[in-house]
């Protein structure tokens, strides 16, 4: 082989080499990617049934259970507008209590509640997950305005 064939063969093999690189780096990143899902969207039914995703929102008070001798709990969360049951098993942060805000990642079980598989809570007193803020600001909105038109209420999907 003449050097010039033999660079055209060392370019041609980087490039099917960066080539199969960049199709394993994009197909890890749609495996491991988890979409954020407001709560209003999850009770209409709106949100990817064969994957894990994010819920986010505010502890409703009154609403931890935890089980006696064990790590399991549900609670519920809500974006202002519509209220989820969450069930998990596991520590939960320090932070975690009634009307804190909390991220959820988990995937909807057969009976319309959330099974998380991991939770985390805000760290202080001024930080929200900017997906809940955005969330809870929409639908305080939307409250704002059902209220201006006596309308507006939060069912669950029929599926």
């Amino acid at each position: 082989m003449k050097p010039r064939q033999q660079r055209m063969l060392a370019v041609g093999l980087v490039a099917v080499g960066l080539a199969i690189a960049a199709t394993f780096t994009l197909r890890a990143f749609k495996d491991n990617m988890m979409f954020f899902v407001e709560i209003s969207d999850v009770m209409a039914g709106n949100y990817p049934k064969e994957r894990n995703f994010r819920i986010g929102g505010l502890v409703v008070a009154g609403t931890i259970e935890r089980e006696e001798g064990s790590m399991d709990m549900s609670f519920m969360v809500t974006d202002t507008r519509c209220a989820l049951p969450v069930t998990y098993s596991g520590v939960v942060p320090d932070l975690f209590r009634e009307g804190q805000g909390v991220v959820a990642h988990g995937r909807m079980d057969g009976g319309g509640t959330f099974v998380a598989d991991k939770i985390m809570a805000k760290h202080d007193e001024e930080y929200m997950a900017p997906e809940v803020a955005e969330s809870i600001a929409k639908h305080v909105e939307d409250q704002t305005a059902s209220v201006q038109h006596l309308s507006t209420e939060c069912s669950p999907s029929d599926s």
